[in-house]
């Protein structure tokens, strides 16, 4: 059986295990075909070679998609790493940013935009004035369909069903197609006019929800993760507004008797903090972690290399300088 394994491997044609790759990180042999810039046909039949070679069916189709096999994710991880290795070993790092002419797209809410987009542009203005980045806003909290379909090139938000399903994913031995990084960490605080009624050192759990409350819902959906928080403590809010930007909620706050909840760093860029009262939840929430997302195809690309660096160094000098 070994010197059957053996001599299937001397044998096989390295290509199909790109063509494996795109498949599994696609979930379709469409998708995978223009990503390749092949045939559909192309691909499957490369599928039935590695099939043929590794005796295993590795993917079955399931209406408009494909479910890999057992054996199929098991594998996965370990090509995902060997192509990335020898990518980066045989394909030169040629990026040089102060020649590119790049353009990126992100995805991110305003809360964060307005954190480190000033020092990103600063950057770029130093070390790349030719590469251009383009911000569309982030109207969910699961953005791999976007960069699945190649819309952005990074997520940058609070995703924490989306960490924990890739988490667990990767613990059960299955291969997941997109990678994370922990920008910073913050936290949640409840925000009214500084003249309103309960501006106080402190406010109790009833006073809180007893109150009238404005959203924050990137969705439009009337019920967050507050919402969520309370209702683990058998208690609600009543939400009378909903907007889909931190500025505007800051804005509608100061002008009124609504409540909202901020990231506490956020409240200092909103250029109205001392109109604003901030004071601390009531009651237990998530702690505020930001985390980039991107696709597992982005990964050993030297211009995209270039890009997470770039923002991972200055989300840390960001908050280094606002923890001083």
């Amino acid at each position: 059986m070994i010197e059957a394994v053996q001599t299937n491997f001397r044998t096989l044609d390295l290509n199909l295990l790109r063509v494996f790759d795109e498949v599994m990180a696609e979930k379709s042999l469409t998708k995978a075909a223009r990503n390749l810039s092949i045939t559909q046909p192309a691909v499957s039949n490369a599928l039935r070679r590695l099939r043929e070679t590794l005796g295993d069916d590795l993917v079955r189709r399931e209406g408009h998609g494909i479910t890999p096999t057992p054996f199929a994710l098991l594998l996965w991880p370990n090509v995902r790493e060997a192509l990335d290795q020898l990518q980066a070993a045989l394909v030169p790092q040629h990026f040089a940013p102060s020649e590119a002419r790049n353009s990126f797209v992100l995805a991110m809410a305003d809360a964060t935009a307005a954190e480190l987009m000033g020092r990103l542009a600063q950057t770029l203005q130093q070390h790349a004035p030719n590469v251009s980045i383009r911000v569309l806003p982030l109207t969910t909290r699961d953005p791999r369909k976007m960069l699945e379909e190649a819309l952005v090139d990074l997520a940058l938000g609070y995703f924490p069903a989306v960490l924990a399903d890739l988490t667990a994913k990767a613990q059960s031995g299955e291969a997941v197609a997109f990678e994370h990084h922990r920008l910073y960490d913050g936290e949640y605080v409840c925000i009214m006019r500084r003249e309103h009624p309960l501006a106080q050192k402190n406010i109790s759990l009833e006073q809180f929800c007893d109150a009238r409350h404005l959203l924050v819902s990137f969705s439009g959906r009337p019920y967050g993760f507050i919402d969520e928080a309370l209702a683990s403590i058998g208690k609600q809010r009543r939400v009378v507004m909903t907007v889909n930007q931190f500025f505007t909620a800051g804005r509608v706050v100061v002008n009124s008797d609504l409540l909202t909840v901020l990231p506490k760093h956020f409240v200092h860029t909103t250029g109205i903090a001392k109109a604003l009262f901030m004071c601390e939840l009531p009651f237990k929430v998530p702690t505020l972690h930001v985390d980039a997302v991107w696709h597992r195809r982005k990964q050993a690309q030297s211009d995209h290399v270039w890009l997470r660096e770039m923002l991972i160094d200055t989300a840390q000098d960001v908050f280094k300088r606002a923890r001083r």
